[in-house]
């Protein structure tokens, strides 16, 4: 069993009226979560009921409101716990759910479904004010770390990181050639772990892409994610990647689209302050799992043929910084410039900027980047990261701190 840092938060918010709603990739947990939330309310004697739209049986319920709330007082009586799993399957989902809602019944819902657009949009318009939304994402480096160890360190997980340099990036390797789902994590061999994310992929294509899209072509979807894969932290040019393809540019948006609203992409948006001089506002796109990344290039769990290692650390530290930053304001964006200076990332906090570059390498002497140099000098920001493998160290630009830091101490530090 890998522990999950948001299972603390959901057991808190299970007293609340409010329902629970946990959204995430498929395959990251949420199922095992809720079980573990069943489990916890059985041994207090609580009343509980466990419904699965993806199970033919279960989702005979689901054809009218009443058709629902009649299984359940058969099942629990007039109060007690419903768990929802896989809501996405229900049309107008949102609706149905507010509609029992309303009713100001003794039922409290818990909710949970991958990331399909309805699920996305329309459930959590209907449910604005009655609802509380909870993304579970793949296992965290931080959650692999206490797994690996056996839980030995809990909270002083950070101190192993800081003292343990070599195990430290012995996992780091391990994380970013197969990545975070659960089951890849627990799988113990090669083979298993292929196995686990090929079935993974296949399951996204078949029930989310091909269900979502109606997509014929299966190929050319295939071939846009192979492409988006071989450059992360590269800028993406619409145009030529709907030449390369072959399909128009509203099309490839689409499609786009859809792969961030279901937890394959990121989206990073250039910052910029001066329109004229900084470079078009082309994006950049980070895999939520690396080993996902890694699978549909052919190189998973094999990092030592994987030509970009740069980039998959670049990717793997904007995922610890969204992780971090994810129930704040501030804004993850890169920074580049018709001159060809560029900053992996600049966290905006509206009236403040701290740039960030990240280098795949323990660096022996500190030395600030041309291009991060540059940014220093037009923005004056109070400080700026230099996100490494072991390096620390301080210098003095202007009036600027540029830290150099070790890529486990963005677990550490203030942003």
């Amino acid at each position: 069993m890998i522990k999950r840092d948001l299972y603390q938060n959901l057991k808190e918010h299970i007293l609340k009226k409010e329902i629970t709603f946990i959204v995430g990739p498929r395959q990251a947990g949420k199922t095992t979560l809720m079980l573990m939330l069943m489990d916890e309310l059985l041994k207090k004697d609580k009343k509980v009921l466990f419904l699965n739209l993806d199970i033919e049986m279960d989702k005979q319920f689901f054809g009218t409101q009443l058709d629902l709330l009649k299984k359940i007082e058969l099942e629990i009586g007039k109060q007690g716990y419903v768990f929802i799993d896989e809501i996405q399957r229900k049309n107008d989902a949102g609706v149905f759910l507010k509609g029992i809602y309303d009713q100001n019944l003794s039922y409290k819902f818990i909710v949970s479904g991958s990331g399909s657009v309805e699920l996305k949009e329309k459930v959590h318009e209907s449910l604005a004010g009655r609802k509380r939304v909870f993304e579970l994402s793949i296992v965290s480096f931080k959650e692999f770390l206490n797994y690996k160890t056996s839980y030995k360190y809990g909270e002083k997980i950070i101190d192993f990181f800081k003292l343990e340099k070599e195990k430290t990036l012995k996992f780091l390797e391990e994380y970013i050639s197969f990545g975070g789902y659960p089951r890849v994590v627990l799988d113990e061999t090669y083979e298993e772990k292929n196995s686990t994310i090929n079935e993974i992929f296949q399951s996204y294509l078949e029930k989310d892409i091909y269900y979502l899209l109606k997509v014929k072509k299966s190929e050319i979807f295939i071939n846009l994610i192979r492409i988006l894969a071989s450059q992360i932290g590269k800028l993406v040019n619409y145009s030529e990647l709907s030449n390369t393809i072959g399909i128009n540019i509203l099309t490839l948006k689409n499609y786009i689209w859809y792969l961030e609203k279901t937890f394959i992409l990121k989206r990073v948006s250039p910052f910029y302050k001066n329109i004229r001089k900084e470079i078009t506002k082309s994006p950049i796109f980070y895999f939520y799992d690396l080993g996902m990344r890694n699978f549909i290039l052919n190189v998973f769990g094999k990092l030592d043929s994987i030509p970009d290692k740069g980039f998959l650390f670049q990717n793997f530290i904007f995922n610890i910084l969204s992780e971090r930053l994810k129930e704040t304001s501030t804004t993850i964006n890169f920074w580049r410039t018709q001159d060809k200076a560029e900053v992996d990332f600049v966290l905006n906090f509206g009236n403040n900027y701290i740039p960030i570059e990240v280098k795949y390498s323990l660096i022996k002497k500190p030395v600030v980047p041309r291009s991060l140099l540059s940014f220093i000098k037009k923005y004056n920001p109070p400080q700026a990261f230099i996100v490494n493998l072991g390096n620390n160290d301080i210098l003095k630009i202007d009036n600027t701190e540029v830290i150099f830091i070790p890529f486990y101490s963005l677990y550490d530090i203030e942003l």
